[in-house]
């Protein structure tokens, strides 16, 4: 089982990061829309080549400011702080669906296009310890639906992308980009419907899950 990890597993929460953005802004000294717009058009960069203190810095001088080491480092703890309340904010019942498909032998991966601080933040998350191998975007300088992220996430499992299941919210063509290596696909959109054209099954609550795994045949025909 292959995951995805925002809208999928949790609340992609878009709304409280921008707000961070405003507060990182205020230490920067730079306007908190401009910084806010500024994230916005630079999500690819920060999900594959950036640290977070870079991506602080770079976009604080694209705006006119030349801050301190201090102000840098004030603001990414804002941003670091902010990743791991998300990451620790995930609900029960998500811990115990994943908990359930351990309990029935699954090995379970995650593949996040994803910034510095989500992965920095990961291991201290409750889901770190239920998962056997999680792939960050930023790590692995990869993004989903690039065919590459998702055969090196089987491979960490010891397994064939064919005989994997992929469950995601449909963000960044991910699905796709499963289907396109052979995975099985779940769409999920119990918080975001960003795929609705999608044609394969889908999945209104996680809880679902355990549930349509157990009738493997009729999934096959979803591949």
């Amino acid at each position: 089982m292959i995951f995805d990890l925002f809208n999928t597993l949790l609340h992609g929460a878009d709304e409280g990061r921008d707000q961070v953005v405003r507060e990182m802004a205020t230490v920067l000294g730079v306007a908190p829309g401009a910084l806010v717009e500024a994230y916005h058009d630079s999500w690819r960069d920060r999900q594959v080549r950036w640290s977070l203190t870079e991506a602080v810095r770079v976009l604080a001088r694209g705006l006119g400011a030349d801050p301190t080491d201090a102000q840098v480092t004030a603001a990414a703890e804002l941003r670091r702080s902010f990743a791991g309340r998300v990451l620790n904010a995930v609900p029960a019942p998500t811990l115990a669906v994943l908990d359930r498909l351990r309990a029935d032998g699954r090995q379970l991966a995650l593949i996040s296009n994803a910034t510095a601080e989500t992965a920095e933040a990961w291991p201290d998350s409750p889901l770190a310890e239920r998962f056997d191998t999680a792939v960050f975007s930023c790590a692995v300088r990869l993004v989903k639906p690039d065919p590459a992220i998702y055969r090196l996430a089987a491979e960490r499992l010891g397994t064939d992308p064919a005989d994997c299941v992929f469950v995601g919210d449909g963000a960044d063509g991910e699905l796709a980009g499963a289907a396109g290596v052979g995975m099985t696909v779940l769409r999920t959109t119990q918080y975001a419907d960003s795929d609705p054209a999608w044609p394969g099954p889908a999945l209104a609550h996680l809880g679902e899950l355990p549930d349509l795994l157990r009738d493997e045949r009729s999934l096959a025909g979803d591949r």
